[in-house]
C-alpha cells in the first residue's frame, strides 16, 4: 500500500464485516467489539453487507484481453471460498449457504471464536475452516473465489500474495481504502497511474465495483472505502514479477520525469551493471568493458524511443517493450 500522505491516512484502518452491535445495554463498550488492537471497524449497515453478497453471487467476469461481452459467474455450489477478515461472520454465513467450503483467515482470536459459535451445531460447521493468524504468512489452501476485508496497512501485500497464488483463483472481491482502490484501476495518463497500477494490471483485470462510505461502520474510519473486483490473467504473462517490478521501481520513483533522467538516479547504473556482470557469468558470456553501463543504458533508451518518454503516460505495452530491450542486452532488474 502506498505510504500515507497525511495523518488521516496513517490512522486509517480497514472495516470489519462483523456485527452491528458495538455497545451493551448500559451504553458501555462490549469487549468483543473493542477492536482497537487490530484496527477494526464493524460494518453496521446491513444493506452494504447484502451488496457484498450480491457481488459474490452475481459478479461479472471479463474475458482477457478486455472484451465487451460479460459472462455472469455466480458463486457455484462447487466453489471453495477464501475469506480474509471475516469478523463475526455476517458475510461468512451467507457464503456458506451457497459455496461448498469456506476457509476464513482471521487475525483476532475473539472474532474467530465468535464465528465458531455462530455455526456450532449447524450443517455449515462442516463447511467452514478458520485459520487464526496473519494472512500474509499463512499457508493458503486451494480456492476459487476470495473476499477480503482486511487492514488497510497490508493492502499491497494482500493483492500480490493473491496474484502469486497457484493455481489461479477465478476472481476476488476486495475492500480497500478509496485512494488505494483508485490506484489499482488507474489508467496511463491518469493522475493516479503508478507502479502499483502497472504491476497489478499486468497480471489481472481490475474493476471498481462500489463505494462504501465511512458512516457505514462503527466506529467510522478516517477515510472512505471502495470495493474492487480482481480477475487474474489466465494464463499469466511469461514475465517474472521481480523483473517487471524492478523496472517500474526505477521509472515510477519520479513518474513525471523522462525515462533518461530516472535511469541517471543515484545507484541505478551500479545496480544494473552488477546484474549484467552476474548474467554474463551465469551464461558464459565475456564481460565487455569497452562500453560503460551508462552508455549501454542510453543506447537502449534511444533505440527504443523511450528516452524522453514519461512513465506517467507509458502503458503496459511500452513498459514490456522496454523491459524486453534491456533483457536482449543482458541487463536485468532483479
Amino acid at each position: 500500500m502506498p505510504r500515507a500522505t497525511s495523518d488521516k491516512f496513517s490512522r486509517a484502518h480497514q472495516p470489519s464485516a462483523g456485527s452491528s452491535s458495538s455497545s451493551d445495554q448500559s451504553g458501555g463498550r462490549n469487549p468483543l467489539f473493542n477492536t482497537e488492537r487490530f484496527g477494526q471497524h464493524i460494518l453496521k449497515n446491513p444493506l452494504v453487507a447484502q451488496g457484498w453478497v450480491l457481488l459474490l453471487f452475481a459478479t461479472a467476469l471479463w474475458t482477457w484481453p478486455y472484451s465487451p461481452s460479460i459472462n455472469k459467474a455466480n458463486l457455484r455450489p462447487t466453489d471453495k471460498v477464501l475469506e480474509v477478515g471475516p469478523g463475526t461472520g455476517n458475510l461468512t454465513v451467507r457464503i456458506l449457504e451457497k459455496a461448498k467450503h469456506v476457509t476464513a483467515v482471521e487475525m483476532d482470536p475473539r472474532m474467530a471464536a465468535e464465528l465458531t459459535k455462530r455455526v456450532q451445531g449447524k450443517p455449515e460447521q462442516r463447511k467452514l475452516d478458520i485459520i487464526i493468524g496473519d494472512f500474509v504468512k499463512a499457508d493458503l489452501p486451494y480456492f476459487d473465489v476470495c473476499i477480503s476485508n482486511t487492514p488497510y496497512q497490508i493492502s499491497s501485500p494482500l493483492v500480490f500474495r493473491l496474484l502469486s497464488h497457484r493455481p489461479l483463483f477465478r476472481c476476488a472481491i476486495l475492500m480497500f481504502q478509496r485512494e488505494f482502490a483508485l490506484r489499482l484501476v488507474a489508467r496511463p495518463g491518469d493522475d493516479l497511474w503508478c507502479r502499483l497500477s502497472a504491476n497489478v494490471q499486468l497480471y489481472a483485470k481490475v474493476d471498481h465495483i462500489m463505494k462504501v462510505g465511512k458512516n457505514n461502520f462503527r466506529p467510522p474510519p478516517q477515510v472512505e472505502s471502495s470495493v474492487v473486483r480482481i480477475v487474474p490473467v489466465d494464463p499469466p504473462p511469461p514475465v517474472r514479477f521481480e523483473e517487471f517490478d524492478g523496472l517500474t521501481r526505477i521509472l515510477f520513483t519520479r513518474r513525471n520525469k523522462v525515462c533518461h533522467a530516472n535511469f541517471q538516479a543515484k545507484g541505478v547504473t551500479e545496480m544494473l551493471e552488477a546484474n549484467w556482470k552476474t548474467w554474463c557469468s551465469q551464461n558464459n558470456q565475456i564481460v565487455d568493458d569497452s562500453i560503460d553501463m551508462k552508455t549501454r543504458i542510453e543506447n537502449i533508451l534511444t533505440e527504443t524511443g523511450y528516452s524522453e518518454s514519461r512513465p506517467a503516460k507509458m502503458d503496459l505495452d511500452d513498459l514490456l517493450k522496454l523491459l524486453s530491450a534491456f533483457h536482449e542486452a543482458g541487463i536485468h532488474f532483479a
